[in-house]
């Protein structure tokens, strides 16, 4: 999906949701672990009922390597459903990739070259630290994106991201600022953390028009207000990930229904920031 396309998206549904779908056996409701396959059937659930209200569904790798080659037939599984929806929502596989140039080229064969490997993203989630060439071959696939990691919400994001230079540059700003230069805002997105949205303002100033991944927005207490404040540009520029709050909302037979609730309040006031 190009930029054009994904903008055209945003608007048609006043959303600029991602549903994340950190599918966990231990949470899934108890009442699908007798089916053939319990993960896949709850993604399916999941995307059936947030689908009106999102654009963008981000299955995160971990949850599914973790369980070896079952884990990974229900994420083979859940895309080829996602793909049966392919003008209705983005895909992001979260996978953090990065390494030197030719293994990153095996990377993005794994994630982009369905004739390769099956798979077909739209986007993938990549780690900046090993430089241009760790990056670039995720860039030669037409119409794909790479999320490139910039600023996160976690804990540790101090250690490294908001460390300064003899110049008072932070290191996220120089991610930014050189990352920027590698590709360009119709194939280059970034992530930022909603629990630093006030941030979003001094990257806004080295990327105003690129798309920014923000998670963090639900269970980890991101303000959608303060993301919209700060970081909406001119063609929206967001994609807003909720995980737990959404396909954990309910562990019952209601899942589902309550899974819809969450992603239409969230939509409902994400168009209202639209306007």
């Amino acid at each position: 999906m190009n930029r054009e396309q994904l903008i055209n998206l945003i608007r048609q549904k006043q959303s600029f949701l991602c549903v994340g779908l950190d599918s966990d056996m231990d949470k899934i409701p108890a009442h699908l672990r007798n089916t053939a396959d319990p993960i896949y059937e709850f993604n399916r659930q999941i995307i059936d009922a947030t689908l009106p209200y999102a654009v963008a569904y981000k299955p995160n790798l971990a949850f599914y390597e973790s369980r070896g080659i079952p884990g990974l037939n229900s994420l083979y599984k859940t895309m080829a459903y996602l793909e049966s929806f392919r003008d209705q929502c983005f895909t992001i596989a979260d996978a953090k990739r990065g390494d030197i140039g030719n293994t990153s080229t095996q990377y993005a064969k794994a994630f982009f070259g369905k004739q390769d490997s099956g798979l077909d993203f739209d986007a993938v989630t990549v780690a900046p630290y090993m430089g241009e060439d760790s990056v670039k071959p995720f860039l030669a696939f037409e119409d794909k994106w790479v999320i490139l990691l910039a600023l996160t919400s976690n804990k540790g994001a101090s250690d490294f991201q908001l460390t300064e230079d003899r110049q008072g540059e932070k290191l996220f700003n120089r991610v930014l600022s050189t990352s920027a230069g590698w590709g360009n805002a119709g194939n280059m997105m970034f992530v930022v953390g909603a629990t630093r949205a006030e941030m979003l303002t001094e990257v806004r100033k080295i990327v105003p028009d690129h798309f920014l991944l923000v998670p963090g927005v639900g269970a980890q207490g991101g303000s959608l207000q303060e993301v919209a404040k700060y970081g909406l540009n001119k063609d929206c520029g967001l994609l807003v990930n909720a995980s737990r709050s959404i396909i954990y909302a309910s562990g019952s037979t209601d899942f589902a229904s309550k899974a819809a609730e969450e992603a239409k309040a969230m939509q409902e006031e994400m168009a209202g920031l639209l306007v």
